[in-house]
């Protein structure tokens, strides 16, 4: 039985991408590890079938936490037993190519974004040159690489001539409840991590022009910024703050909304190129999403259309929102839309293509 170490800088229990893959790949035959850090405010591991294990760091942010866990992460996978390691994201990926050359390890990298243009690192030139260099030294050890979308891998093909292949964010078919939805009491979602660049700023400010609810699911480096903001606005009544769920209660909470929300300013090519998780959660809840016009969504709603493209601003929100409130057959169009959707773009096509690539590594 091949073992498996994947390696991530999160606290393990929210990361749904790495609980389907490391438990596709169990299932599959392997012996699956998921490595990454414990917090202070970190609950007990959920049960997965895989292994699990937190490395506990003194620092919690910054470089010296970059630093600490770097370390920390290299000892440990110099004396782990496994085959293969999987770098999750350049943050992981220098001690998993150094001990992988050391102990003649298959090497894989796994990039859920365009980590050296995310807007965190951008704004910070020092940094993101430090983070260039490391994808720059690092990538082309790789024996094998995949990312979250089309235009994510063209973009790294282009640049080091090494093939990605693509594994998207899809969750797994579930049966929900696609009954029509009641006109009493219609809520916007949003979930996700409160952070810069989502544009959750504009989304309240364009609630005070809407006749509906909006709920925030999630916490980030906004969350008390944007708490003040909705109290400042008068806006307590409309907009709800639900902290973070677990997966399973998004499960819950997602379906019985009218809308799902998915724009993001434009701040680099992490953002623009992306194909996330949120995306594939309203296609599979049947729930009309508003995204923006960037490839990956322009390219899937062009063929399905299982939401509405829109830009970054409060008019247009406004009046993307009144379109659907307005028209209720064009809003049950998108509905039969996603249906048919769901039964494509879904975890159990995502992990055949999974299953292919490591059963390919010799």
């Amino acid at each position: 039985m091949k073992e498996i170490v994947f390696a991530v800088t999160n606290d393990l229990n929210n990361d749904r991408r790495m609980h389907r893959i490391c438990g596709s790949l169990q299932n599959a035959g392997y012996s699956v590890t998921l490595v990454g850090r414990k917090l202070k405010k970190s609950k007990p591991n959920l049960s997965k079938s895989f292994e699990q294990t937190r490395l506990t760091c003194f620092f919690t942010k910054g470089k010296l936490f970059y630093i600490e866990y770097n370390m920390r992460l290299f000892l440990y996978l110099m004396f782990k037993k496994t085959d293969i390691i999987c770098a999750i994201d350049l943050d992981t990926i220098a001690p998993c190519a150094i001990v992988g050359k050391i102990r003649g390890k298959r090497l894989v990298y796994d990039a859920h974004e365009y980590f050296t243009e995310v807007p965190e690192v951008m704004e910070r030139p020092v940094v993101q040159n430090i983070w260039k260099w490391v994808e720059k030294t690092f990538v082309p050890k790789m024996d094998v690489c995949y990312t979250v979308s089309t235009s994510l891998a063209e973009l790294y093909e282009q640049i080091y001539h090494k093939r990605f292949l693509v594994i998207m964010n899809a969750p797994p078919l579930r049966q929900i409840n696609v009954e029509q939805k009641q006109d009493d009491d219609k809520f916007i979602l949003y979930q996700g991590a409160l952070n810069k660049g989502r544009g959750l700023e504009i989304l309240i400010e364009s609630m005070k022009q809407l006749p509906l609810r909006l709920l925030l699911a999630g916490e980030g480096d906004l969350s008390t910024y944007l708490r003040k903001l909705v109290k400042d606005s008068g806006l307590q009544d409309k907009v709800i703050f639900l902290g973070m769920l677990s997966p399973e209660e998004l499960e819950v909470v997602t379906p019985k909304d009218f809308l799902g929300y998915n724009l993001l300013e434009n701040l680099g090519k992490s953002y623009y190129y992306s194909l996330s998780n949120k995306f594939f959660d309203y296609v599979h809840a049947c729930v009309p999403g508003l995204s923006n016009p960037f490839p990956e969504y322009e390219a899937i709603n062009n063929t399905y259309h299982v939401g509405i493209m829109t830009n970054l601003s409060v008019a247009e929100i406004v009046l993307s929102v009144d379109k659907v409130l307005n028209d209720p057959k064009y809003y049950e169009q998108i509905r039969e839309s996603c249906r048919i959707a769901r039964e494509i773009f879904n975890w159990e096509t995502e992990e055949k293509k999974l299953i292919d690539i490591y059963n390919d590594i010799r």
